[in-house]
């Protein structure tokens, strides 16, 4: 009989290595989740403090040039009124940061971050990528040098 190979770290965009979701996972994780675009509708930009309640009588299309002028957003669905907000050149979301792998925006986060992963690409699972597996990772890449 087969063992099943053990997957140390979910790549994000192959949902069946996601693993199961548990609070714990987030203290020991790289914040992979935070690679994820994430989707947001106006109430969450004004949450953040990129839009002005003034703003709100504006048409939507406009905030986002704006918004998109400002590196803030990547697009805008005019259709169903979501936006999307702008990652790092290495996926990493706007306002997570760097070092510390922490939201530099926690208690303002967006709808979508506040729900995940009970919604998602796959709800209930969560693209867990433990630091340790990281550090190896990085390790390895080091040694071939």
């Amino acid at each position: 009989m087969m063992k099943p190979n053990l997957i140390a770290a979910a790549e994000i965009d192959r949902l069946d290595t996601w693993a199961k979701y548990s609070a714990p996972m987030c203290g020991s994780c790289m914040s992979s989740c935070c690679t994820l675009p994430v989707e947001v509708k106006i109430k969450d930009l004004v949450r953040i403090g990129v839009v002005d309640e003034f703003e709100l009588g504006d048409p939507p299309k406009n905030i986002a040039k704006r918004l998109q002028k400002e590196g803030l957003v990547e697009r805008f669905n005019q259709k169903s009124g979501i936006f999307t907000l702008q990652r790092m050149s290495n996926n990493d979301c706007y306002y997570l940061d760097r070092k510390t792998r922490l939201c530099t925006i926690y208690d303002k986060r967006p709808d979508t971050c506040r729900n995940h992963p009970k919604i998602g690409p796959r709800p209930g699972y969560c693209a867990y990528k433990p630091k340790e597996v990281e550090r190896v990772q990085n390790f390895r890449a080091i040694e071939k040098f």
